[in-house]
């Protein structure tokens, strides 16, 4: 990606530039000084604007009497289907059912709809993310993460002593996590990484990709069965649990089973992937909060929420709907078009914090949208914490000279709108 050009703005297609999340920060400094609030047309005719000031963001996040999860709450059927169809007339017939059956299979979760539905979905598996609940996990996380610990020592010995840190740690730590609690086996962690980051490689810009389709219709499938078995054999896991409150009366439909346990396993361990990926890296490019973060792990519970701040792993939250015309921040949003609030340029800005470009372990908490605020504020933040917490104070304990095998400025970023997500971090172990 070249120089930042002076008229840049979301509508350029920067977030779907390979170039554009190792600039990103800069550039959000731009836009919430120049634009911000900038705006990108949809294919059927509607808007998407972009939110990059810290007080915009959180309005939007908790205005849930102007901005709705839930497009079903706005619209008629009939509206809805012809607004769904006009952003993916480039599908044969077949395609386009696909694309439905997807779309209809994962939307009834938590972060698609809104009172009085979400409370009584949330309400379902609260429990189970509790900061107690949680708090009871932490002998089995740390034990999962001297396992990790322990393979990446045997992978780095038959590699040159350099390793993967994505797929060798940070993503099979919480995804053992997760699964272990839904009652899915480990054997299917190869297809979750797969069908995870088709969940999360969102573009509005391109709707119906066929190739994340079929992946997420994969996904889905293998939902279906993981509930039928469940329902032929219950355990003591999340995943029993919820299929036998759904046989229990109306409490869950099946479709929102389907939705439940979808968003339960990609949001239970994508976050904390990028969460301990963006923070060893912002730590090996801050060599004296990595010096302090070593000789005081006492502070890992704040250097945690810090990293959060300065690079949380969501880029920017789902999109709210707008449920009538409205005035907001001095712009007039249309009934029906899209507010994304970007959650890493709220957590940069310097209304909302002193000198937000510095990394500082020591910074009181600050109250940032990492999680996201108001109701949809996510689910598992006790759990991505403490695995944070737990995989960073084992990792350089056990590493104490871990440092990048490959120039910094060849870590490549996924590509998509929702998360800050590299493709791998290449470690020398030391």
């Amino acid at each position: 990606m070249s120089a930042m050009p002076p008229d840049v703005s979301p509508a350029a297609g920067l977030f779907v530039d390979p170039g554009f999340k190792p600039q990103a920060y800069p550039i959000y400094d731009h836009l919430r000084t120049t634009q911000p609030v900038s705006s990108m047309p949809l294919q059927d005719g509607s808007t998407m604007w972009f939110l990059t000031r810290y007080d915009d963001v959180v309005a939007v996040l908790r205005d849930h009497a102007r901005f709705s999860n839930d497009p079903t709450t706005i619209f008629p059927p009939e509206v809805l289907e012809q607004r769904y169809a006009a952003l993916h007339t480039h599908l044969t017939p077949e395609q386009f059912a696909a694309v439905i059956e997807v779309d209809e299979s994962i939307g009834r979760n938590l972060l698609g709809v809104d009172p009085p539905d979400h409370i009584r979905l949330r309400s379902l598996v609260s429990k189970g993310f509790t900061p107690r609940y949680v708090e009871a996990l932490r002998p089995r996380i740390q034990q999962i993460t001297d396992e990790r610990i322990a393979d990446m020592r045997l992978q780095a010995e038959a590699n040159g002593g350099v390793v993967d840190l994505l797929s060798t740690f940070a993503f099979p730590l919480p995804l053992q996590v997760i699964v272990e609690m839904l009652g899915i086996p480990m054997s299917m962690r190869d297809a979750f990484r797969d069908w995870s980051n088709a969940a999360v490689e969102f573009n509005p810009m391109t709707p119906g990709d066929m190739g994340v389709n079929a992946r997420l219709l994969a996904f889905v499938r293998y939902v279906r069965e993981l509930i039928a078995e469940k329902r032929a054999n219950p355990g003591d896991d999340l995943v029993s649990l919820l299929v036998q409150a759904e046989e229990a009366g109306d409490r869950l439909t099946e479709q929102e089973l389907v939705g439940m346990i979808f968003i339960l396993i990609v949001a239970g361990h994508e976050t904390t992937v990028n969460l301990i990926g963006n923070s060893l890296l912002a730590l090996l490019d801050h060599p004296d909060q990595l010096a302090l973060f070593r000789s005081r792990p006492d502070l890992a519970k704040n250097a945690v929420e810090e990293l959060l701040r300065y690079t949380g792993p969501v880029e920017a939250s789902l999109p709210r709907w707008v449920r009538e015309d409205t005035e907001f921040a001095g712009v007039q949003f249309r009934k029906g078009d899209q507010v994304m609030p970007i959650l890493a340029s709220a957590d940069r800005d310097p209304a909302f914090t002193g000198d937000p470009a510095r990394l500082d372990i020591t910074r009181e908490p600050t109250r940032h949208v990492a999680f996201g605020q108001g109701i949809h504020v996510c689910l598992g933040m006790p759990l991505a914490r403490l695995e944070g917490q737990i995989a960073l104070t084992s990792l350089f304990a056990a590493f104490p000279n871990i440092s990048l095998a490959a120039p910094r400025d060849a870590i490549r970023y996924r590509v998509g709108f929702l998360l800050r997500a590299t493709e791998e971090i290449p470690v020398r172990l030391g």
